[in-house]
C-alpha cells in the first residue's frame, strides 16, 4: 500500500506541474489574442483550465492519504 501512496503522491505533483504549464500557455495565448487577434473573452478565463487539474490533484492526494494508512 505504501507504493500506491507514493505513486499517487507523485501523480499529484506531476499534475500540478502540467497544470502550471497549461494555464501559463493559455494565459499567454489570451493576452496575445486580446492584443492582436481581437479576442473578446477576458484574460482570467485562461485560469478556468485549472479547475479540472485541481480536482484531479485533490483526488490524487485523498487517494494517497487513504493508501498511506
Amino acid at each position: 500500500m505504501k507504493i500506491l501512496s507514493n505513486v499517487f503522491a507523485v501523480l499529484a505533483v506531476l499534475l500540478s506541474d502540467a497544470m502550471c504549464a497549461v494555464v501559463a500557455y493559455q494565459y499567454c495565448d489570451m493576452v496575445w489574442g486580446i492584443k492582436y487577434a481581437c479576442y473578446s473573452a477576458p484574460v482570467w478565463t485562461a485560469f478556468l483550465a485549472a479547475i479540472p487539474f485541481a480536482a484531479a490533484i485533490a483526488v490524487c492526494i485523498v487517494i494517497a492519504l487513504y493508501f498511506k494508512q
